[in-house]
Order: C-alpha cells, then structure tokens, then sequence
C-alpha cells in the first residue's frame, strides 16, 4: 500500500505524484527521489516539460520579495526533462512502478540522487508575530511547462507548474556507546556524566552528577541546562546557542563532604514553542515537528601546528 501524494497544476496538465515525501540520508548515501509526473500534451504548443529539484535557503522575510529582494538561495538545482520523452532514459524503481499504475495514461517518470553535503530540512522557528515562511533549508520539487530548462528570461506562468515540497531527514544510528564524561576541578571537584550517546525526541535525559566539596562553602542548588547549537552558513559562518531546557535542583552539599545523584531532563519542541530562532526539523504543511535532529556527517579531524618560522640566526 502506497500512501500517494500528489499536486495538480492550475491549468490541469501537470500533475506530480510521490509515494513519500521524506527521504532519509543515510550519511554515506540519500534515498533517490523517484516520482512520477503526468502529462496532457494538448496545450503545450511545442514547448517541454521538466522538474527541478531544488534545495534552498530562505535567509529572510517573504515580504522582501515585494520590493525585488530575494532572500532565498540556490544551494543545489538539479534539473530533467519529463517530455518529449528523451530516448535512453534509467528504467523504473518499484514506487515508480506503482505510481504510473495509479496515474494512468501519460505518465512520465523521473529521478533525483542528491548529494550527501546538502544539509537536511530544518528551519528557524520564527516569533509570535512573525508572518510567512520560516527561516530555514528546504526542498522543492517542481514541475513546470517551458521552451527551455533554465532560461532567465522566460516567464513561466504559475499555471504552467506544480509543486510539492519534501524533506531529507535523518534517522538516529543503532548505538550503545557510553554517555560523554566532562569534569572539572575548580573550586570544587565536579563529575558530569550522560547514561548514554543518543536519545530520541521525547526520552528523558539522564544526567549523573558527582561532587566532592572540599570548599568552606555550602553548595545549595544546581543548575543543569539543555542547549541547542546552530551553525548557520551564508555569506559567513554564524553560530547560536539558545537554551531549549533548563532546570535548578535545590541540593544541599555540605563543606568538606560528598554528593552523588541522577537528574533527568527533557527538551520538547512544546516548551520552546514561543521562543524566537530555536531550530527545528523541516515541517511540511500542517506537519508536526521536533527541536532540530542533530546532524550527522562524516568528519575527520587532524591536528596540526601552523607557526611563524623561527628567524635565521636567531
């Protein structure tokens, strides 16, 4: 059973139709973007068909688009032509297989692979007053009538295309690493410590917390803050800390003894709901979301030494 999605252009001869809308990256490789578009070739009047795939990033408010300012960016287009039907064409995958028995007569399919830098879907949550699209990444398929593929100055009239929009997403890894460990000794001896690497939205975090006061000093609460950060790269490289969850916990640690317990905390998208720019996963219309999924990539880190030489003879 395919739960089919699809959209209809104004003009009725375009429709678009996907059997799922998240595509998953898997780090090493993303899911191919496999869909199915049908066409009714009465009033093209010798002009194509394509679809793009697009992955953008709208760094700004929709109003600015009134006044000729566009604040949303190209990372990654990729274009195909739907019809005429170019000979040589990749055969079908099985959901492509399955759309056309649903789409019937004159239909046409096509494929994506998208890369594996392109960030996945995420946006900005945006204030209680704030109106139009969100801050954010997002994907954009989209079907569209034309005498050529990419030509800035061809109008294309809104009636000529159809659009859907869909997410990459990732999945947490199967892991049974230990929770990181961070210490320090300064003015008392602190021990903090996660019960393990990863957790799913909603799971309560555990946190063990060690301390030997050797102060003078009455220890009488601690503090324990959830914080999301978000790098956001344009035109430089910015990066945002914001706490999703933080609580005190009234504990009494005596002078010159020890203490040693486990807290629990849990960040929810809904005691962050009114909080300006906290991050999110990519939504589509009417879908819920979460806070922001962590990002996986691929990394290696080498150390190196970048100095001045020393001067000769000195």
């Amino acid at each position: 059973m395919i739960d089919t999605v699809f959209k209809t252009s104004g003009n009725g001869d375009l429709t678009l139709y996907l059997g799922k809308r998240d595509f998953v990256d898997h780090v090493t490789s993303v899911d191919i973007v496999d869909g199915v578009l049908k066409v009714d070739p009465a009033n093209l009047n010798g002009r194509k068909v394509f679809v793009y795939l697009a992955c953008a990033f709208r760094y700004g408010s929709e109003d600015l688009d009134v006044i000729g300012l566009s604040c949303r960016r190209d990372i990654w287009v990729k274009r195909v032509q739907v019809f005429p039907v170019i000979a040589g064409g990749i055969g079908k995958t099985p959901m492509q297989e399955a759309l056309v028995k649903k789409a019937g007569e004159q239909a046409h399919h096509f494929s994506f692979e998208m890369p594996t830098n392109l960030p996945c879907s995420v946006a900005l949550q945006p204030g209680p007053n704030d109106s139009g699209k969100a801050c954010g990444v997002d994907f954009e398929l989209k079907a569209y009538i034309a005498n050529a593929a990419d030509d800035g100055d061809e109008v294309i009239e809104k009636k000529d295309t159809c659009r859907l929009m869909i997410r990459k997403i990732q999945f947490s890894p199967a892991s049974t690493n230990a929770g990181p460990k961070a210490e320090i000794t300064s003015p008392l001896q602190l021990s903090a410590s996660l019960g393990k690497e990863n957790y799913y939205h909603g799971d309560p975090i555990s946190i063990n917390v060690k301390i030997n006061n050797d102060s003078s000093k009455v220890v009488k609460k601690i503090k324990i803050t959830v914080e999301q950060n978000t790098a956001v790269v344009l035109y430089s490289s910015d990066n945002y800390v914001k706490a999703v969850c933080s609580e005190e916990f009234g504990e009494t640690i005596n002078a010159n003894s020890t203490f040693e317990k486990e807290f629990t905390m849990t960040p929810l998208l809904a005691n962050n709901s009114e909080k300006r720019g906290i991050a999110v996963d990519g939504r589509l219309k009417d879908g819920d979301t979460n806070l922001a999924s962590t990002t996986l990539d691929v990394v290696a880190e080498l150390p190196l030494i970048l100095m001045s030489p020393k001067p000769a003879g000195g």
